[in-house]
């Protein structure tokens, strides 16, 4: 088993110091953050490592320990230590008076002796105190709430199209997965949820002596340095090495072994500006030169052996993400060329619902959802009357009547709100109302969907026929039974119904009858 178990295949019960986290703050914002026990990077904070939000600090130690789904109320944060640091940990640099003797001389710290000579102290963390506002939710690291929260460095694939793609592609425990173009990590995060079966060395812990189980894995390619290391180091720290092997590589160039070794692979997802370029190298033989098109890298030298990335023994699975309509027209030409079928271009669209009740009345507060009318003849002649109270009683006495709001109690207070939950129910009053974008106003890419059958060659058809023997059935119309009794089947007793109607019709027509109007053939 490997030695870090990764929080997005087995989150927990509860949140774990040195594990991924996602702060939740509203719908559409969403922080990941690693939880720290102590301020490794002794950024100033007396309490510790701190994440700073809109709605407040919340010190890493108030999020460890608790279980998912927690509201965690934000805390009074000494945001004026982070200057006070203890003596001897900053340095300031200090110009030399005179010109230096060199270009290259380097710039003289101050206080270089005696900092060398002071002990370094460890600064102790203060208590943590709870504010009065501010709150947040600790969510488990899932590919949902990471795709919410990753930070952008290319397209991102979400969940609307991720979710339908695994499910097109056959992406299921024990699938090798290749990937092209991992840019952000979203759609990788989530193929190795879908493909996980086991880490590296527990193949032989599935309760069968001799069956070993099948691991699946994410072979994934990023082609830009940058972002290849990145993405390296949150598998990294998510504890996902084991599931993913990322390689920095131009697949439309180099192809798809990993160290001159075949993936195997049973599901493809290809995130390319041109993955034309790419799919002459997913095939199961050298393919054509006329189906390379005029890419000078394609697998076509006939002097170096070729190897299949693919799995030899089951149908392929292919999708490929493109903005552009031009570009699936490219996409679709080439996957015919190369024997690719069941051809499918898809694009999802999505469109929001709202769904709340909608209730009438001006004795409840401003509520969400709220039409603030009357609801009733008795509840608008009361309030026309403390209008028209209030208005005369202002004429009359020259001053203002304020005993009235006194009176009155905040419709929107705990007390109130906690009364209308539990005693009138006000969750199911009213009409319930749905409602849907009037438009679509989002377009993230077409979808192309095809399938690379097993390849099957006249040898195969041979042996197959000499193994599995094809006899063809032919039902006998009539059977005789042993004691002389004919039996029909179906078709036979319709044959011959029609025969004994052309017959008796015949014979009708020769003695100069009418013809006859039912003909009934016993059947036995």
């Amino acid at each position: 088993m490997a030695s870090k178990t990764s929080p997005f295949l087995f989150s927990g019960p509860v949140s774990s110091a040195d594990k991924l986290s996602i702060v939740h703050l509203k719908r559409d914002l969403q922080i990941p953050t690693i939880l720290k026990e102590h301020d490794e990077d002794d950024e100033g904070y007396t309490e510790g490592k701190v994440v700073n939000t809109r709605f407040g600090s919340f010190p890493h130690t108030t999020l460890i320990g608790l279980p998912w789904g927690s509201q965690v109320r934000a805390s009074k944060v000494d945001t004026g230590s982070r200057g006070r640091r203890v003596k001897g940990q900053d340095k300031k640099r200090k110009r030399e008076e005179s010109v230096p003797e060199g270009p290259n001389k380097t710039p003289k710290l101050e206080d270089d002796e005696a900092d060398a000579s002071t002990p370094t102290t460890t600064k102790e963390e203060s208590e943590v105190v709870a504010a009065s506002s501010g709150f947040i939710h600790l969510l488990p690291p899932t590919p949902e709430n990471w795709t919410s929260s990753l930070p952008h460095r290319t397209q991102v694939v979400y969940t609307p199209d991720y979710s339908y793609i695994l499910h097109r592609i056959r992406a299921r425990p024990g699938t090798q997965i290749i990937e092209a173009g991992a840019g952000s990590g979203s759609f990788t995060h989530a193929s190795a949820r879908a493909a996980f079966s086991g880490y590296p060395g527990s193949e032989g812990t599935n309760g069968s002596a001799t069956k070993k189980r099948k691991l699946g894995k994410v072979w994934s390619f990023e082609f830009h340095e940058q972002r290849h290391e990145k993405l390296q180091k949150e598998i990294q720290d998510h504890g996902l090495e084991g599931i993913v092997q990322i390689t920095h590589r131009d697949v439309c160039e180099g192809g798809f072994l990993v160290d001159g070794q075949s993936p195997g692979a049973e599901s493809i997802f290809l995130d390319l500006p041109a993955p034309w370029l790419a799919l002459p190298h997913l095939s199961r033989s050298r393919p054509p030169k006329s189906a390379c098109g005029s890419n000078p890298a394609s697998p076509t030298d006939d002097t170096t052996p070729f190897i299949s990335p693919l799995n030899p023994t089951t149908p392929v699975h292919i999708c490929t993400f493109s903005p552009c309509i031009e570009q699936v027209q490219r996409t679709i030409s080439v996957l015919r060329k190369l024997g690719w079928v069941d051809i499918q271009m898809v694009e999802l669209s999505q469109k929001r619902f709202e769904i709340r009740r909608e209730r009438i009345g001006i004795a409840n507060g401003t509520e969400r959802g709220l039409q603030l009318t009357p609801a009733s003849v008795d509840e608008a002649l009361a309030r026309l009357m403390e209008v028209e109270g209030t208005f005369k009683a202002f004429h009359e006495n020259g001053e203002k009547v304020e005993s009235n709001k006194k009176d009155k109690v905040n419709p929107n207070n705990r007390e109130k709100i906690m009364e209308s939950l539990v005693e009138r129910k006000v969750y199911k009053e009213g009409r319930l109302v749905h409602r849907t974008e009037p438009e679509v106003k989002t377009h993230t890419s077409y979808l192309v969907f095809a399938i690379l059958p097993i390849e099957w060659s006249e040898e195969d058809e041979r042996k197959a026929r000499e193994k599995w023997e094809v006899e063809m059935r032919v039902e006998d119309e009539v059977k005789v039974e042993d004691g002389g009794e004919v039996k029909m089947n179906k078709k036979a007793r319709k044959k011959a119904a029609a025969e004994a109607r052309k017959a008796a019709a015949a014979g009708v027509k020769a003695e100069g009858g009418d013809d006859p109007t039912e003909v009934k053939v016993e059947e036995t």
